[in-house]
């Protein structure tokens, strides 16, 4: 009988043990909640941030920190680039200690440890010098406002420096409660405080989450406040910096850019020789070339030259060409002061000859080069623009060669000139191993798309180059049966008289989109993919498709006369 009991007690024991334990873990769940959520950790704790004078962009400590010379702020120039975007508009040379900064139509130059600095060629003075330390190059804040815009906030009580850029709203917010809020170490009551702010104090807000704002306080400390305790006010919006880029390089009531090239090799044209151009509203004349590596420009215009295009109401776009030569490009792009002089001599130029534009033909250039070039056309074009001058650049289709293609950063570029004119030609070179068109249209519709839509160059502002000349392909058989192939370049007169003298035939040749004749001379067989009416219509008709800004043509001379109303008719749409 007992041993039936005594089970019976202890079930009862262990009920309560259960029920005592139950309600001991729902006290401590319900003050550990109560803890978590209701009572706050009311230590102030001060931030270890990284630098003495940390940078704090959109709430974000950057990598490295600012410094204080005379009361002025001093900024690090890869802080700077990298706020500023992936331009990077503040270049540095560190084997002169020269700085440029770039905007669209500014050229600021200065030098570490030095006071006296240009703006646009015009005295600039400075309260403090550029200076490198520790290997990190620092520019005064100054001129970073007029400039770009930037605002560099300093918060004494902290050594905080706050960045703020032009154009980008902040989202403002004022603390409600009379005692007013903590900005707290992270999205918790129970993180530590690293700024209290008082009642109405303001605070830009970054981000928001989960009841919790990422502010930054107004002693510079990044951290959260609960958004209950704080009310949203304006946006601040800092100001744009004022700017005088009101260059328009083309008027739209012209229509669009007809322009062809002049070579000029030995001496310039007589222009009283120059049959009229219809349709033709720029030339080109390759005028200017780098001499040396130390940026002399030799020039060679012809002021009757421009008299006469101008009596035709045609603008003069000089050509300014590197030779081809890879060396002196190479020594005169790799230094600020080089780049300056070539800048100077052009300006020069320009003035002295009423040039309405410079058009830069660099080619055969290393590919280690290509940021020096960039670099070169983001300091020419605001000099330039200041002068009225139009920027453009030749380019030619991608491609995987590192002299010819490689070199070329469209996007870059793209950005800064004014045009941008696409040699959509040799896609077969004179000592091409295969005979072949100069330009297929469809090497050439693909090559305009490359650049439109992988380096997103605008439309409006890409020309389409032309070809008025083609090649004679040679085919010959040697005694193994190999095919040796030799070209030589021809006009479009040359090959109407060919064709008129052999009583050829053209044929249509869909693959490449243009005419095509094939004609035997002994045991070599001749072939020609046609430069005329059909693939100049053809090639006009994919500048309007892809809205571009117009055509221009390799080079006056190659022509048939009658091919400039072809052209000019194409453009306005008035082809039959």
């Amino acid at each position: 009988m007992y041993t039936r009991i005594r089970p019976r007690r202890k079930r009862r024991r262990a009920g309560r043990h259960f029920f005592v334990f139950f309600l001991l873990g729902l006290f401590a769940v319900v003050g550990w909640y109560i803890y978590l959520n209701y009572i706050p950790n009311n230590k102030i704790v001060k931030p270890d941030y990284p630098f003495k004078h940390t940078i704090m962009v959109e709430g974000q400590a950057a990598a490295e920190g600012a410094t204080l010379r005379n009361g002025e702020i001093l900024l690090p120039v890869d802080v700077l680039n990298e706020a500023l975007g992936p331009d990077k508009p503040i270049y540095y040379e560190p084997d002169t200690g020269s700085i440029v900064m770039t905007t669209s139509d500014k050229v600021l130059r200065l030098r570490t440890e030095s006071l006296t600095a240009t703006i646009n060629s015009k005295p600039y003075q400075l309260t403090v010098a550029a200076e490198v330390e520790d290997g990190i190059v620092y520019v005064p804040a100054t001129p970073l406002k007029e400039l770009y815009g930037i605002d560099a906030e300093y918060a004494e009580q902290t050594g905080i420096v706050t960045l703020l850029r032009a154009g980008k709203a902040i989202q403002l917010a004022e603390t409600k409660s009379e005692e007013g809020a903590s900005i707290r170490l992270g999205a918790s009551i129970r993180e530590p405080i690293v700024e209290q702010v008082p009642a109405g104090g303001v605070i830009r807000v970054w981000d928001s989450g989960n009841g919790w704002l990422f502010v930054q306080g107004p002693s510079g400390n990044p951290g959260y406040i609960a958004s209950k305790d704080v009310t949203l006010t304006a946006e601040d919006v800092p100001e744009e910096p004022e700017s005088n880029d009101s260059f328009v390089p083309w008027d739209a009531k012209d229509g669009p850019i007809n322009l062809t090239w002049e070579a000029v090799y030995n001496r310039n044209p007589d222009p009283a020789g120059i049959p009229k151009m219809e349709g033709v509203n720029v030339v080109s004349p390759t005028w200017f070339e780098l001499q040396d590596g130390k940026g002399t420009v030799k020039g060679k215009a012809d002021p009757a030259y421009v008299r006469w295009a101008h009596s035709q109401g045609m603008q003069v776009w000089a050509v300014f060409s590197n030779g081809f030569e890879p060396e002196r490009t190479t020594k005169a792009l790799a230094s600020a002061d080089t780049r300056f002089y070539m800048i100077q001599q052009l300006v020069a130029f320009a003035e002295l000859y009423k040039l309405q534009g410079i058009n830069i033909d660099f080619e055969n250039v290393h590919t280690s080069d290509k940021q020096n070039l960039v670099q070169f056309v983001k300091e020419l074009t605001p000099l330039l623009h200041e002068q009225g001058l139009v920027v453009s650049i030749d380019v030619t289709p991608k491609s995987t060669s590192e002299m010819w293609s490689l070199f070329l950063d469209r996007a870059a570029l793209g950005k800064t000139v004014d045009y941008m004119m696409l040699m959509a030609y040799d896609e077969h070179w004179a000592s091409s191993p295969t005979a072949g068109s100069v330009a297929s249209l469809g090497w050439t519709e693909q090559s305009l798309l490359r650049i439109l839509e992988e380096d997103g160059v605008p439309p409006e502002k890409l020309i389409l180059g032309m070809p008025l000349y083609t090649r004679i392909w040679t085919e010959t058989k040697d005694e193994s049966g190999a095919v040796k192939v030799t070209s030589k370049a021809v006009g479009m007169e040359q090959v109407r008289s060919i064709i008129a003298e052999k009583k050829l035939k053209p044929a249509y040749d869909a693959d490449s989109g243009q005419n095509y004749v094939e004609y035997k001379e002994g045991n070599a067989l001749n072939r020609i993919w046609i430069e005329d009416e059909v693939s100049i219509k053809a090639r006009v008709a994919l500048a309007r498709k892809y809205g571009l800004a117009g055509v221009a043509t390799w080079q006056r001379g190659f022509q048939a006369d009658d091919i400039w109303k072809t052209i000019q008719e194409a453009l306005q749409g008035q082809t039959k």
